[in-house]
């Protein structure tokens, strides 16, 4: 029998945090499920943060934690792969495609631009400037995950996308009936503006039902750039890493890191539509617990002390990069023909 003292294995010693991250993320479903609205990948993140800072948890509960906000986190990614299809992409045609490009490019380097601006530091630029352009709280995961990013910089740039995709819930339609945008054209700016796939359905629909599927292929494109803009940092990143340290492992430097290449493999299944309906439920199921227990990691590692150095700088790196967007992609998706 495994003793909590002792941590006589690997395994054992993982065992406690994982624990604690699983009561964590049940939580958040079952808060999910009393108020759909609310998402339970933020109740976990939060739940986590209050965790870590409560004085609460033991220190033998800090390598399980620590394995859920770096593995399963990438396992989450992978799986995510499953929910994209290539020819749900081919939809939009090369107008369509090239409006989507231009989105996250701005809005990806426009972000890192105001960051410098604001003297924040780079590491919370870039993961902001992830999750904004690509994807909210995947994106922010993924790109983490493939930089070795600051898990404090990472769970500010989750809280940024989840409060300012929250808002777009409620201002974008108000928006939309106010300019009279119609129900294509709007699911088309939800799709390229909003940052999390959740909060995208969610928007679109609040506007028109009519909305939701142009926001969705817009959505899935923007999320089929994920896998290209990771790897490309992924892989100056471990470059730089051989460099500094060119007699350690890392010297021999791949182009892509495994779970990415995972990632392009599951959106290559996925689009031989080989898999059932029952099959893709089930893996957005364990996706989305798997992204849960490594945002309760995540969460646990913060400490508000640090947190409050960072001061109002961040908040504003936040608005000014969902104006960016909103009006980056109020101007591109008109290359789009309502009729895809």
């Amino acid at each position: 029998m495994l003793s909590l003292r002792g941590m006589p294995s690997r395994t054992g010693a993982m065992l406690p945090g994982l624990a604690v991250a699983g009561v964590a993320v049940a939580v958040g479903f079952a808060v999910h499920e009393l108020a759909s609205g609310v998402s339970a990948l933020t109740v976990s993140l939060v739940l986590g943060v209050l965790l870590g800072n409560s004085g609460l948890l033991p220190t033998y509960t800090d390598a399980g934690l620590k394995f859920a906000s770096r593995h399963l986190l990438r396992a989450g990614i992978v799986l995510l792969g499953l929910q994209l299809s290539l020819r749900e992409v081919a939809h939009l045609g090369g107008k369509g495609f090239v409006a989507v490009i231009a989105v996250v490019a701005i809005t990806f380097f426009g972000t890192q631009f105001i960051a410098q601006w604001l003297r924040v530091s780079p590491g919370l630029g870039l993961l902001t400037a992830t999750g904004y352009s690509i994807c909210g709280v995947s994106a922010v995961s993924a790109m983490t995950g493939a930089v070795d990013g600051d898990e404090e910089d990472a769970t500010y740039a989750i809280a940024l996308v989840t409060l300012f995709g929250s808002v777009s819930i409620f201002m974008l339609p108000i928006i939309g009936h106010l300019f009279d945008m119609g129900n294509v054209r709007f699911g088309l700016w939800a799709g390229s503006a909003v940052h999390d796939v959740a909060q995208v359905v969610a928007t679109s629909t609040a506007y028109s039902p009519e909305s939701l599927k142009g926001a969705v292929i817009v959505k899935l494109t923007r999320v089929m750039l994920l896998a290209p803009l990771v790897a490309m940092y992924a892989y100056n990143h471990r470059r730089v890493s051989a460099k500094q340290e060119p007699h350690s492992h890392e010297q021999r430097v791949s182009p892509l890191p495994m779970f990415i290449v995972l990632f392009l493999v599951m959106v290559c299944v996925r689009t031989t539509d080989v898999l059932s309906a029952d099959v893709l439920s089930w893996s957005k199921n364990i996706e989305k617990i798997l992204l849960a227990l490594a945002l309760v990691g995540l969460g646990a590692s913060v400490k508000f002390s640090k947190l409050r150095i960072l001061g109002a700088r961040p908040l504003l790196l936040g608005v000014f990069s969902w104006l960016l967007v909103m009006g980056t992609s109020l101007a591109t998706i008109r290359l789009i023909p309502l009729d895809f």
